[in-house]
């Protein structure tokens, strides 16, 4: 039996740094993200919902967008361990500190590994986010998924 998985994409802006890239990403600058969030239920196809779906597209929009417009949309995503971030951090919220350096892949690994996991053991949602794939242009992208 196949597999069935639902997926829904998300926009959102926001500035970053790569520290230690070498290049011109360890500039603050900034990206219009794509986000794209494949979920799929955590028993498989026979899993879905009464009426064939893996999860709602709405439900997914109220967790995972809304958790990205809350979080990181229009803020500069800032590692914690950056010698930069002690010379930008303020107090208006604007700037996010994460304990890892925003790469797209590194992004994309904290929304599978930490985000998703939480908020739908809160929501009590049976389905797993397999795999974020998260577009920093429309020419570059890298994608976690789960083993």
């Amino acid at each position: 039996m196949g597999t069935v998985t639902a997926t829904r994409y998300h926009d959102f802006c926001a500035g970053h740094r790569v520290h230690g890239q070498g290049g011109k990403c360890e500039n603050l600058h900034g990206h219009n993200y794509r986000v794209h969030f494949d979920i799929r239920a955590s028993e498989g196809f026979e899993n879905t919902d009464d009426v064939g779906r893996v999860l709602d597209f709405s439900v997914i929009k109220s967790i995972l967008c809304e958790w990205l417009e809350e979080n990181w949309d229009h803020k500069m995503i800032i590692w914690e361990k950056d010698p930069m971030f002690a010379y930008i951090y303020d107090i208006d919220k604007t700037v996010v500190k994460v304990p890892f350096n925003p790469t797209a892949e590194n992004m994309a690994g904290f929304l599978v590994e930490m985000v998703a996991p939480y908020l739908f053991k809160e929501a009590k949602i049976d389905c797993t986010l397999i795999s974020c794939t998260i577009d920093e242009t429309r020419k570059c992208s890298a994608t976690y998924s789960k083993d």
